[in-house]
């Protein structure tokens, strides 16, 4: 059997410590198996859309690109500070669930995502639905859950 070989690795970052958990992870992965890290954050324009004004939309979209570019930066410089530069920052618009299952693993070929688990419970799971459980439902490809350790 061959070894797998993970050469287009995505990885879902919304700022929280799971995230960057998962991003740096990641970054190791894409080291060892001369790989590229896509660091994704998917804007929910759901969210937006129940403010009810296109303008006041608008404005909340372009504040969460903004957040998101300054995330991908963040992530960007810690592979430069960690000799990793082979990273590639993407935006997303729309739901998380879908973007990272099926939307931009198809777009750049991925071969593993690589997502952080939230703690939550079983019962807020149930009621929210987990981007992890679907992503590891549906995914083409790999999918390895990466679960927070508090430093």
């Amino acid at each position: 059997m061959e070894s797998q070989q993970y050469r287009n690795i995505l990885v879902g970052i919304d700022g929280s410590e799971q995230g960057l958990q998962a991003f740096e992870k990641a970054v190791e992965v894409a080291r060892r198996n001369a790989g590229k890290v896509y660091v994704a954050n998917v804007i929910d324009q759901q969210i937006t859309a129940i403010m009810g004004y296109s303008g006041l939309n608008q404005n909340i979209i372009d504040q969460e690109t903004e957040s998101a570019k300054k995330l991908i930066e963040e992530c960007k410089k810690y592979g430069r500070d960690h000799d990793f530069s082979d990273i590639e920052g993407v935006i997303a618009y729309g739901s998380a669930k879908e973007a990272m299952a099926h939307q931009l693993p198809k777009k750049y070929g991925i071969d593993l995502v690589m997502v952080g688990q939230s703690g939550l419970n079983a019962v807020e799971r149930f009621m929210t639905g987990s981007v992890a459980s679907y992503v590891i439902r549906q995914a083409p490809c790999d999918v390895l859950v990466v679960t927070y350790q508090q430093k």
